[in-house]
């Protein structure tokens, strides 16, 4: 027979233990992404999630394995995002898809995409850590295959390597979580639009034609970066 829990702030609602695992896993992704993985406690995760700490046991052998769970389904919410998108339509409207989904899954996991940019050296150090070195290789291949298909098709400009252009994109996509908050005057679809805007234009081959040019290093010009509270230096990692 299933166990049926309740809220410690309202006994009148039962709470399903699936629903109370997810409370906790969405707990201590916010206690994660805030304090980091290292300096929260499995105590303060039961504190918030209004739980015993023996309880939390019950639903998670570890805080490894809170860590594993929150970093997982967000690499597999954006590769079976990716897995909805066709592989075989125009590139460019690949590419629209592809940041419209990416930016759609990092609005739903805003904390796991923080853990995942800073705590790098963390997840290294995870027994399931194969499992996420996989789901991040299928993230890469379908941006390569994307970028790499449409060199070839003359759709994108050849003149800045795949590579280098995936990388460029990627933390654009990635990084906007620590400064992006969708609002009603300004929504995801609308970063999404003008994200597409901006570098599709920019890596198309016909908008390298029409007048782009790529500068030096000595002739980049510099913007005054936006002051920010200090943030943990932990090694990124990204897709």
């Amino acid at each position: 027979m299933d166990i049926v829990e309740t809220l410690p702030s309202d006994r009148s609602q039962p709470v399903q233990p699936q629903d109370r695992r997810s409370l906790i896993l969405q707990k201590a992704a916010e206690l994660f992404a805030i304090k980091g993985v290292s300096a929260t406690t499995v105590r303060e995760i039961a504190d918030v999630a209004g739980v015993l700490s023996g309880t939390l046991y019950h639903y998670f052998g570890s805080k490894d394995d809170m860590v594993a769970a929150i970093v997982i389904r967000y690499l597999e919410d954006l590769n079976a995002c990716y897995g909805a998108i066709a592989a075989d339509i125009d590139p460019a409207e690949q590419f629209v898809r592809l940041v419209e989904g990416s930016l759609s899954i990092i609005e739903s996991h805003p904390y796991a995409m923080e853990i995942y940019q800073n705590s790098g050296k963390y997840l290294h150090s995870l027994a399931s850590y194969d499992k996420i070195r996989q789901a991040v290789g299928c993230v890469q291949r379908r941006w390569f295959d994307l970028l790499e298909a449409g060199v070839a098709a003359g759709v994108f400009r050849s003149d800045v390597p795949p590579r280098v252009l995936h990388r460029l994109v990627r933390d654009a996509l990635w990084l906007s979580v620590r400064w992006f908050t969708p609002t009603e005057d300004y929504t995801t679809r609308q970063l999404a639009a003008n994200f597409v805007s901006v570098f599709l234009q920019g890596i198309r081959r016909d908008g390298a034609a029409a007048g782009t040019r790529v500068l030096p290093v000595g002739d980049a010009v510099l913007l005054p970066s936006v002051r920010r509270p200090p943030r943990r230096t932990s090694p990124r990692f990204r897709p």
